[in-house]
C-alpha cells in the first residue's frame, strides 16, 4: 500500500445562505421595556401623596390581594385604595344616580309652579327619595280632584297632570311602579266581596294606561300595586283624605350596595 492510499479522505461541505442572529435582541429589548416601565412608576409615585405611595407599597407587599384595587388606573383615578371595591362603586353610582332623580322630582314641581293649569294641584304632589328610588304621589283632596268617588275613573286633571309626569319618565331608561292606596273606609261585605284592595288596584291601572298613552314604553312599567288602606300616609287618622293616592316609583336602575 502506497502513501497516497494510507491518507484519509476529508469530505468538506459547504452551507450557502445567511445565518440568523438568535432571539438575544428580544430579550434586551424586552429588558429595556420593562427598565423604562419601571422608571415611569417611580417618577409617578414620587409625584402623588403618601396615601397613594402606601398603597402601592401595599400592593407589592400583598400583589394578589391588592389587585381589584389596581383598577382605579383604568377609571382614570389617580387616588389607588379600595376605589374600586365592588361595594364601594355601587355606592358611587348610586349617589349619582340619586342625584339625576332628585333633579327630575325638582323639574316636575317647578313645571306645576309655572303652568297655570297645574297650579292648583301643586300642593297635591308630594315628591321624594324612597328606599326603591324617586316616590311622586298624587294626593287626593276633600274635592276628590284626581278619582270619582269610590271609582277608578280619574278626571281630566288627574290625567293632564300624569301626561305630564309621563313625559319626564319618557326621559329615563328607569322602571316605573304604580301604586293606589286608600283610606279606611271600608266596603260593605266586610272585605268578602269588591274591596279597597280592588279599588286600589284598579285606580293604580288606570294611572298606568295613561301613563302608557302617553308615551311611556309599557315594558319600563314593572309593577302594579295595589295596597288598599296597608301603607297610610297619616296612620293616626286613617279616614283622611291624604291616605287616598296614586304612587309612582321611579325605581333605581344602579343596585343598591350592601
Amino acid at each position: 500500500m502506497n502513501k497516497e492510499q494510507e491518507a484519509p479522505i476529508i469530505i468538506k461541505k459547504v452551507h450557502k445562505g445567511h445565518g440568523h442572529h438568535g432571539g438575544a435582541w428580544k430579550v434586551a429589548y424586552a429588558d429595556f421595556v420593562t427598565a423604562m416601565m419601571a422608571l415611569f412608576i417611580v417618577l409617578w409615585i414620587l409625584g402623588q401623596d403618601q396615601k397613594v405611595v402606601q398603597n402601592v407599597a401595599g400592593y407589592f407587599k400583598d400583589p394578589v390581594g391588592f389587585s381589584d384595587k389596581m383598577r382605579s388606573i383604568i377609571e382614570g383615578k389617580s387616588d389607588l385604595p379600595s376605589i374600586l371595591d365592588s361595594a364601594f362603586i355601587k355606592k358611587k353610582l348610586r349617589e349619582e344616580e340619586q342625584k339625576q332623580l332628585e333633579s327630575m322630582g325638582e323639574q316636575i314641581i317647578n313645571q306645576l309652579k309655572e303652568t297655570p293649569e297645574f297650579e292648583k294641584l301643586a300642593d297635591q304632589v308630594k315628591i321624594e327619595i324612597a328606599k326603591e328610588g324617586l316616590r311622586i304621589e298624587m294626593i287626593d283632596s276633600a274635592n276628590d280632584i284626581f278619582f270619582e268617588v269610590g271609582t277608578s275613573k280619574l278626571k281630566p286633571e288627574a290625567i293632564k297632570l300624569l301626561e305630564k309626569i309621563s313625559a319626564n319618565l319618557q326621559k329615563l331608561p328607569n322602571k316605573v311602579v304604580i301604586e293606589g292606596h286608600t283610606d279606611s273606609r271600608p266596603y260593605s261585605g266586610e272585605g268578602k266581596g269588591y274591596s279597597n284592595f280592588e279599588l286600589s288596584s284598579e285606580r293604580a291601572n288606570a294611572a298606568r294606561r295613561v301613563l302608557v298613552l302617553s308615551g311611556l314604553q309599557a315594558g319600563k312599567v314593572d309593577e302594579v300595586r295595589g295596597y288598599a288602606d296597608t301603607r297610610l300616609l297619616d296612620k293616626n287618622d286613617p279616614f283622611s283624605v291624604v291616605n287616598r293616592r296614586i304612587s309612582i316609583v321611579i325605581k333605581y336602575a344602579t343596585e343598591e350596595p350592601k
